[in-house]
């Protein structure tokens, strides 16, 4: 009877350790979908309804309402990595529905706002929201998908990214024409509603929870130091970038950001672990991508001044005209990533950004005589390189990371995509106005010009629109170096794996 015993806990022992079966990656997908799909919708779908939003609160386009952007991306930016390391802590699954509970309840307060203030700091709350969901998706992914798939999986994530981007503005103004602003918010909350429910229903957590402490003051020094730093280039162009109060926040923001390693070395459960830049794959995928940012944000910040103010193009058609980019990155990105699980992702990433270094030097070319075919397919060729670049990159810097610290690494692919497409609207921005082309724009669509004069301000317009576009190429370029510079590291890893 004894020895039965003995063989029966034996084999409810040997079961107890059994890994816990997978969830079902198509359903995970699926989920990952619905959060990012709301993240990335409300990113865009604002802009094109603050006239009517400044309108409604009696406030004028320049000063407080540009926070009803603003607010979103600093909160979002600031606990990016926060947001990675607490999934590591605590489960990839329970950070996920925190971020889908902020994200939605922040959406109707945002869509009950009763003051400008009140949706400014509702929108903070949905950025909060916003980043817990961006930051745990690729982590969500990695884990669901057997290494062989990651690409692919990541280059099935980019379409719901590409689809939110490009929906954003025409939905936007659809439903600002038809209802009012407040809908675009409460749109969220039936999407955000099914979100929950297939989350508890379907999603397990096949993280385990490590029993480790928080580091407040490091999450604190993350935080000053990426919500000055976003600020500060989100508002450089319109205070001046000489102004002492914009000189301020920079000086915060490198003390607290200087600050920081000197903290995390120090501590034993720091909020970003340093070690993960000694691998050459993610250091170099983190740097690309930042890169990559920085140089393809220009796209879709500077090209709407170019149709519009330039060639005079209304909104709803400018808007149209811009879908191109979106619709050939969510074509392309699952087949690069597809073809990064078998031959690798350094000669696929340093190869599409090459292909978008040539598509941005071919948009710099645009003029006011430009047709709408030329305008098509340099977008397209853009596309193309950028969805050939970003799934096996972001399946390198994923692939690279430790399965315990999936959440940190995915939390850096969060916040490398937007620093990058910060730095990118204050440079692009910068160039475009000190070479007189925002000036310019502006005359050609108030003003009554002569045919001389218009001439002329078109001359500078294009002039300094080709020049920002050319600095973006020399980006790209560099990125397509730090992409090369990675090795072969990510295959021998993929092999093992």
């Amino acid at each position: 009877m004894t020895q039965k015993q003995n063989t029966l806990e034996a084999t409810i022992e040997s079961l107890s350790r059994q890994p816990e079966t997978p969830p079902n990656k198509w359903a995970v997908l699926i989920i990952n979908s619905v959060g990012v799909f709301m993240a990335t919708l409300d990113s865009s779908i604002v802009n094109i309804s603050l006239p009517k939003i400044a309108e409604n609160f009696h406030v004028p386009m320049n000063g407080a309402i540009q926070w009803v952007i603003i607010a979103y991306l600093v909160a979002a930016t600031a606990i990016l990595l926060t947001a990675g390391r607490l999934a590591d802590m605590f489960g990839r699954k329970t950070v996920w529905l925190a971020g889908l509970i902020i994200f939605t309840g922040g959406s109707a307060l945002c869509g009950l706002a009763p003051s400008l203030g009140f949706l400014i700091a509702a929108r903070i709350l949905q950025g909060f929201g916003g980043s817990l969901v961006m930051a745990v998706g690729p982590a969500l992914l990695t884990g669901a998908f057997p290494p062989q798939e990651r690409g692919r999986a990541l280059g099935l994530n980019a379409i719901t990214v590409s689809l939110g981007v490009s929906i954003g503005p025409t939905l936007g103004g659809f439903i600002t024409a038809y209802w009012t602003w407040r809908w675009i918010f409460f749109i969220n909350l039936p999407i955000g509603i099914l979100g929950l429910l297939a989350t508890l229903r379907i999603l397990k957590e096949t993280t385990p929870r490590k029993e480790s402490q928080f580091d407040p003051l490091g999450a604190i020094l993350l935080a000053v130091g990426m919500a000055s730093l976003t600020g500060g280039l989100s508002f450089g162009q319109d205070i001046g970038w000489s102004s002492p109060v914009l000189i301020s926040i920079f000086v915060l923001a490198a003390i607290a950001l200087l600050a920081l390693p000197l903290v995390e070395t120090r501590v034993a459960n720091p909020i970003i672990d340093f070690s993960l830049f000694r691998n050459r794959v993610f250091f170099s995928a983190n740097i690309s991508l930042i890169l990559s940012s920085m140089a393809l944000f220009v796209v879709s910040f500077m090209l709407p001044f170019y149709l519009e103010e330039l060639r005079g193009i209304p909104t709803q058609n400018a808007g149209l005209l811009l879908t191109p980019l979106p619709i050939t990155i969510a074509c392309v990105a699952p087949f690069s990533g597809a073809l990064a699980d078998k031959i690798g992702t350094r000669w696929l990433a340093a190869g599409g950004l090459a292909i978008a270094c040539i598509g941005l030097i071919c948009i710099g070319q645009l003029n006011e005589k430009s047709s709408i075919p030329d305008i098509i397919w340099r977008l397209m060729l853009t596309g193309f390189g950028q969805a050939l670049f970003q799934s096996p990159n972001s399946s390198a810097l994923m692939g690279s990371a430790p399965s315990n610290r999936q959440g940190i690494a995915s939390g850096f692919l969060a916040t490398a995509r937007t620093m990058g497409q910060s730095i990118s609207v204050a440079l692009s921005g910068a160039i475009f106005a000190t070479l007189g082309g925002a000036a310019a724009g502006h005359m050609l669509q108030v003003q009554q010009l002569t045919a001389t004069q218009q001439a002329e301000q078109q001359h500078i317009f294009t002039h300094s629109f080709q020049i920002a576009f050319i600095v973006c190429a020399v980006i790209a370029a560099i990125g397509v170096f730090t992409s090369l510079v990675r090795g072969k590291e990510e295959r021998r890893q993929r092999a093992a794996a």
